[in-house]
């Protein structure tokens, strides 16, 4: 095939992928129509049956072309990491440091839709629909892996079990700071400061993972007395 044919190909599938990310993340992929990505992206609907013969096939690829290059740039960064500690355990910021930093690269990359994709994928890992259920624990599993044996070493006083939730709960509080800022607007009455920075989001956002994964055990604070709020606990009259 000439070059020029497999150069306009490559385009008129680059604007299907990029099209249907924007829609996904706008929409959701169920209220997306085929009609509308063909429409946003300026092509016919035998182009998308030509490139990816499904819409369900589509939305795998605006995912795997996007999660590989994160997830492998996340595994790399915790390889270096580990490599310049020489045996030592690293510290809980820097692994979580190593599973977000990636993602903001990947948001300053306007040209190749890397905000969008991130707004796409804190919203569907928040309200996973149908097949999504299946694509995505393919593209984390080696990363799940990876830094579960990091916060082990690093963490050794955290049973595997109590790790296994502050892992869940920090991949939740990092779906939905990627999904977007919206929510800001329902906890602050007034502009929050570094609100519009993503480098200013991903420092509060380590800090706080990096805090709740090193907190108290939930059996310790249990043995500790608590103060009852005025009224709590008394008989009703």
């Amino acid at each position: 095939m000439p070059r020029s044919r497999q150069r306009i190909l490559g385009d008129t599938k680059d604007r299907i992928l990029g099209a249907a990310e924007k829609l996904f993340m706008e929409r959701g992929y169920a209220a997306t129509s085929l009609r509308e990505i063909t429409a946003a992206a300026g092509v016919n609907l035998a182009a998308v049956n030509y490139h990816f013969g499904s819409k369900e096939a589509l939305v795998r690829e605006v995912f795997e072309r996007r999660l590989g290059p994160l997830n492998a740039a996340r595994i790399a960064y915790l390889d270096r990491l580990e490599s310049a500690a020489a045996g030592r355990p690293l510290t809980v910021e820097s692994i979580v440091e190593a599973i977000v930093v990636p993602a903001l690269h990947v948001s300053r990359e306007p040209l190749a839709g890397g905000a969008a994709f991130l707004r796409l994928l804190g919203r569907v890992i928040l309200e996973p629909t149908g097949f999504v259920r299946e694509i995505l624990p393919a593209h984390y599993r080696d990363v799940i892996v990876r830094f579960k044996e990091a916060f082990t070493r690093a963490l050794p006083n955290i049973p595997e079990s109590e790790l296994a939730w502050r892992m869940h709960f920090m991949f939740g509080a990092m779906s939905y700071t990627l999904a977007g800022n919206d929510a800001l607007q329902l906890i602050g009455t007034c502009k929050l400061d570094g609100a519009d920075s993503p480098e200013s989001i991903i420092r509060r956002l380590i800090s706080f993972l990096a805090a709740g994964l090193q907190a108290r055990l939930p059996e310790q604070d249990s043995k500790r007395p608590r103060k009852l709020a005025s009224g709590v606990g008394r008989k009703a009259a």
